[in-house]
């Protein structure tokens, strides 16, 4: 019997976040990328969420390795909580893995199954095959992955941009690219971040032109830039610029300081000796004579930057002497945060610039254009649009049509689908298991998970009313019920109310023949909460307690 190739999409797909897929042949998993994705307003409390593990826990004989494209936490966060599952190697360039070890280090485990590769170098593991092509994005490292299956090429773009004039001048491979499409590619995956984009994405440099300008016409201030820490190119370019303007460079934050740290090392980042001071020495300096570079791009609440902004950082007290540049672009979801956070920079006196006033940032991400050149170099018969929404999802599919692939071989993914290839073409097999598992101190998943977050929004949304009662053998109360509510709107007599419906529901049960506790508590929960509701339209979070002396 044919045997038949699956790719397994368990993160990345239908969301920001948290890409991980699996290419499954006969005894044999490889993985691409194991990412997280960042908490929203529904998931209060939770500190980080990755995909869920099931699947491939399920079959753990047959997971043999793992590919990383780059090293963005939203392709590599995930990573430690892998390894504790699968004693299998990982594979990606000297960035990627330098992110990794930092991140390994923080869980406590091993580094030992990290191995480095080179751009346009093959690893194969077993059946597979997999070459890492040069693409740009926003961090150093990045790769694309070609993978060669027993059913043809499976090609990973990974996050990509076509830049033609890079800061470090090393493109993305379309060369090799191009040859790879005329040998044949089975299936494309492919970035759907920026489809909604149209031309070409803006190249580093010109963010780099900007900034230039900006410190040109600020001599006098003290410059603070915040953007992503993963940014090496970006950190760069303010490096060189504080050289030609003879300005010290100050770091501010953890994540900061460690991705300057081992871009310096990798020698991604060049600096001159002595442009980088302590903290501790910033007021030392004049205005005009100074960069800081601060964490925080996303208005997070506990960043330097946020803090700064309100006040309680104490190293760095920002004021009308002080000139702030938002060199990054909102995380979807992060605009109230950041609008909170330049609020309070100008409330200070400090003057502002952000992307939507200048061009100070580029986007990591490649534009229509760009994806409609990748069609054209790598001929894919079949297509997958993955990290993105659903609606960049469909946008990207109907791009993909447009640039001669038929619409009956594009399949839009979500969490679980799988695709399977086999001689007769590629069509949709059964879903398997997938979702998010969160972490929260310690990974909470499954319907464990998700009656976690359900009680803490239901908590959030519409408070908690604890009822203690006090029962003697009769099933009577011995003392009036004790309530105490939070986060309800409620008037004076609310208390007294509650105790007569509490009241009423005892008399109402029978506990002298066969009535327990659980009966007490669900009459008290359903009198409670059919009280509340009807008299203040509130659905508070309901918990009897139930003492019996």
């Amino acid at each position: 019997m044919a045997k038949t190739l699956k790719v397994i999409f368990l993160g990345g797909v239908d969301e920001i976040g948290k890409n991980m897929t699996a290419i499954e042949y006969s005894d044999r998993i490889v993985v691409v990328d194991a990412g997280m994705s960042f908490p929203t307003d529904d998931t209060p409390g939770i500190d980080y969420i990755i995909p869920d593990f099931a699947y491939l826990k399920s079959n753990a004989e047959k997971v043999k390795a793992l590919f990383l494209t780059h090293g963005h936490e939203d392709h590599i966060g995930a990573v430690p909580h892998f390894l504790e599952e699968f004693d299998v190697p990982v594979y990606g360039t000297a960035m990627t893995l330098a992110a990794v070890s930092y991140k390994l280090d923080e869980h406590g485990v091993s580094r030992d199954k990290l191995h480095t590769v080179e751009y346009g170098e093959k690893v194969t593991s077993g059946v597979f095959t997999a070459e890492f092509v040069k693409v740009c994005h926003s961090i150093a490292g990045a790769a694309a992955i070609s993978l060669s299956t027993p059913k043809g090429v499976v090609f990973f773009t990974g996050d990509y941009k076509v830049d033609l004039s890079p800061i470090d001048g090393k493109l993305t491979d379309l060369a090799r690219m191009a040859e790879i499409g005329a040998s044949g590619v089975k299936l494309l995956l492919a970035d759907s971040t920026n489809v909604e984009e149209k031309g070409h994405s803006k190249s580093e440099s010109s963010v780099g032109a900007s900034l230039d300008v900006i410190f040109s016409n600020h001599c006098e201030k003290r410059i603070i830039i915040t953007t992503f820490s993963s940014h090496n190119y970006r950190l760069q370019q303010i490096v060189w610029l504080a050289e030609k303007y003879g300005r010290k460079i100050a770091l501010s934050g953890k994540s900061m300081r460690k991705f300057l740290d081992i871009s310096l090392k990798l020698g991604e980042i060049k600096a001159p000796e002595g442009i980088f001071i302590d903290q501790g020495d910033i007021k030392k300096y004049e205005p005009g004579a100074l960069v800081i570079i601060s964490a925080g791009s996303q208005g997070e609440p506990m960043s330097a930057l946020t803090r700064m902004s309100v006040g309680e950082y104490s190293k760095v007290k920002i004021g009308q002497d002080d000139l702030v540049v938002l060199s990054a672009s909102p995380i979807p979801g992060n605009e109230r945060l950041i609008n909170r956070l330049i609020n309070n920079l100008y409330r200070l006196g400090a003057e502002v610039i952000n992307d939507d006033m200048d061009y100070v940032h580029s986007s990591g991400h490649a534009h229509q254009e760009e994806m409609k050149l990748l069609f054209g170099l790598l001929k894919p018969e079949y297509f997958v649009p993955v990290h993105g929404e659903y609606r960049h999802l469909k946008k990207h599919a109907e791009i993909a049509v447009q640039s001669g692939i038929p619409k009956e071989n594009i399949f839009i993914p979500e969490i679980g689908m799988t695709i399977g290839i086999s001689e007769t073409g590629c069509k949709r097999l059964d879903n398997v298991q997938g979702g998010a598992v969160y972490a929260d101190g310690m990974l909470l998943n499954g319907i464990s998970g998700n009656s976690v977050l359900r009680d803490r929004k239901s908590l959030s949304d519409s408070g908690l009313v604890i009822a203690l009662l006090i029962l003697n053998r009769r099933g009577e109360l011995a003392i009036p019920a004790d309530i105490t509510a939070r986060g309800l709107s409620a008037d004076e007599g609310f208390v007294d109310e509650a105790r007569g419906q509490i009241s009423v529901a005892l008399a109402a049960l029978d506990l002298d023949s066969d009535g327990t506790s659980i009966d007490v508590k669900a009459e008290v929960k359903r009198a409670l909460k059919r009280y509340i509701a009807n008299k203040y339209k509130q659905y508070p979070m309901i918990i009897p307690i139930i003492i019996e002396v």
